[in-house]
């Protein structure tokens, strides 16, 4: 069978296909498109020793007291747009978004850029990878 009546006979897995790549590049995409990029745990913390970065989880309050890095601002995802102002004198430094794993970050992070946000990074595996790394966490 020729691959122009394989592609026909099979259309709908060649659009399950480009529907699922799309999804795949979307979201990385829009964040560097938007200067959002992922930072290792190690430059996060060079970040935060070297450029005065400040640490926001967007993790839910119960999820932050059972541990997060030292120093870090508890913003939950879901009120970031009207806690907006408390952040706002930080605008110009160097902010790492942290969640459990880096999924809430990347939404939090481009809603602080589209808030004209200067420097706004995710950490790349959240608070597990910063405990992988067996740096320290308060409670």
């Amino acid at each position: 069978m020729p691959l122009t009546q394989f592609v026909i006979h099979n259309w709908y897995l060649f659009v399950a296909l480009v529907v699922v790549l799309f999804l795949l590049v979307a979201a990385p995409l829009n964040q560097a498109i938007h200067g959002v990029r992922s930072v290792p745990v190690s430059q996060a913390v060079r970040m935060v020793n070297h450029d005065s970065a400040l640490i926001i989880d967007v993790r839910e309050p119960d999820e932050f007291r059972s541990g997060h890095i030292p120093n870090a601002i508890n913003i939950p995802l879901g009120s970031l747009r009207s806690r907006m102002g408390e952040i706002e004198k930080f605008r110009d430094r160097p902010l790492v978004i942290s969640c459990r794993t880096s999924q809430r970050s990347a939404k939090a992070a481009m809603a602080l850029r589209r808030h004209d946000f200067r420097s706004v990074h995710i950490l790349a595996g959240g608070i597990l990878a910063w405990q992988n790394e067996n740096l320290p966490t308060e409670k």
